[in-house]
């Protein structure tokens, strides 16, 4: 991977961003997104925030290699505290956990005012996230899942509105699963929930083993909710 050919994963993300934005992209793994997206004229200008002081010099010599210090800026700094209020008009967060994404919105809600549109690729408990927008008045406009090299990715893409808009009753089900991810239902999809029931089950049936207790009784009836809630999309 290099600023001339993303990742099928990365070049999905980018594929999010409107044209001419200026974006920040937190977590930038070398500034990759944020190079090509400039260098393809998806973007005008772009700020690459990095907490590590390591891959911000590395995500630094990356944009001095390539010649696009004018256009791409590397800052450090804790998520969302590397922009200004204002100051972008897309936010991309990628290869991170879900709930880290979310806890990164929390901390910098103050840095969204202007309500840039958000793509966020978690690689994890996307759940995590489609709860933060819900819970914060933001519109779920998009999702995308997809594999590479055997994993299987899920992007989500938001903009400040109605967090209801493409929900139906089914809200904890949608929650888990995506509301445009489990209509479409493709081969990813599948993958992904398949695999996700299989390990779950092995859960359950080790916790069938376990002394009982109250939490565990409970963890039970959860796992048992969510294997219910998968089955009955897979099945359609």
């Amino acid at each position: 991977m290099n600023i001339q050919q993303l990742s099928k994963r990365l070049e999905t993300v980018v594929s999010y961003i409107p044209k001419q934005s200026k974006i920040a992209d937190i977590g930038s793994d070398h500034a990759y997104l944020p190079c090509y997206a400039v260098n393809k004229g998806i973007a005008s200008s772009a700020i690459a925030g990095e907490v590590v002081k390591g891959p911000y010099l590395s995500a630094k010599k990356q944009v001095e290699d390539a010649e696009l210090t004018q256009e791409v800026e590397v800052r450090l700094g804790n998520g969302l505290e590397v922009i200004s209020p204002g100051e972008v008009d897309c936010i991309t967060i990628a290869g991170m956990g879900g709930t880290l994404i979310a806890s990164i919105l929390e901390a910098g809600k103050a840095k969204l005012t202007n309500q840039p549109r958000l793509v966020l690729q978690p690689n994890v408990s996307a759940r995590s996230i489609r709860t933060w927008l819900m819970d914060n008045e933001w519109d779920l406009i998009g999702e995308e899942i997809l594999e590479e090299d055997d994993k299987v990715y899920e992007i989500l893409v938001a903009e400040k509105g109605n967090p209801r808009r493409h929900y139906s009753g089914e809200l904890e089900k949608e929650l888990l699963l995506g509301p445009f991810l489990m209509k479409e239902r493709n081969d990813a999809f599948l993958k992904k929930w398949n695999q996700e029931l299989h390990q779950w089950k092995n859960i359950l049936n080790n916790m069938e083993k376990a002394e009982k207790t109250d939490a565990l009784e409970e963890r039970k009836r959860e796992l048992i909710q969510k294997i219910k809630m998968v089955e009955e999309v897979l099945i359609l």
